[in-house]
């Protein structure tokens, strides 16, 4: 619904914050009210794309925060945020779990990098060591390293410089020195020819 003002702007809002607020045509209000009513009718704008957003995948709290911030004032993305995680609807423990889950399992990436991933979406460190704790397992940790060098990596183990560009990616991944030279030890790897 388009509303009118004194000064011909035009203000739109949804037929449910008029009807919350009872307006009707040619209707006088105050214009502390018509800022309240503005409010409202951002913060529902902003709830629903949040919730369009949530449709398609989890988001963490800091994710959702700054994929709103675009469009909406800190206030109104604040107040969705906390709504929304009142309501469960975002829960960075459950978000971690499952991007953790992915990053190891799927992506085969090592400690260092999923701890980065985890706290460059905003997952407080406490969180992160309960969720990456289930694969802290060190020959666990070893056997999915070793899966990877063999899935993606192993063709590229017939020279000095592949084994290089091997040892470089997977420090790229979050393994360590250590980690990575003991999967290479199982490899023959003498070039001296």
């Amino acid at each position: 619904m388009c509303v009118v003002l004194d000064d011909n702007s035009r203000l739109y809002i949804h037929s449910s914050i008029l009807a919350e607020y009872n307006l009707k045509e040619g209707m006088n209000v105050p214009e502390e009210a018509v800022e309240e009513i503005a409010e409202a009718n951002e913060y529902r704008k902003a709830r629903e794309r949040a919730l369009y957003l949530l449709d398609g995948r989890d988001y963490s709290f800091k994710e959702l925060y700054e994929k709103l911030e675009a469009n909406y004032s800190e206030d109104i993305c604040m107040r969705v945020c906390r709504y929304l995680a009142e309501m469960r609807l975002v829960d960075d423990r459950r978000y971690a779990e499952l991007r953790a889950r992915e990053l190891f399992e799927i992506k085969r990436v090592g400690m260092f990098k999923a701890k980065m991933e985890l706290r460059r979406r905003g997952i407080s460190d406490d969180i992160i060591a309960e969720v990456i704790e289930p694969y802290a397992d060190e020959e666990e940790a070893f056997a999915r390293l070793e899966q990877l060098v063999e899935r993606k990596y192993e063709r590229y183990l017939t020279s000095e410089k592949g084994v290089q560009k091997v040892k470089s990616a997977l420090l790229r991944q979050g393994y360590s020195y250590s980690e990575i030279n003991a999967v290479l030890d199982l490899y023959d790897l003498d070039f001296d020819e």
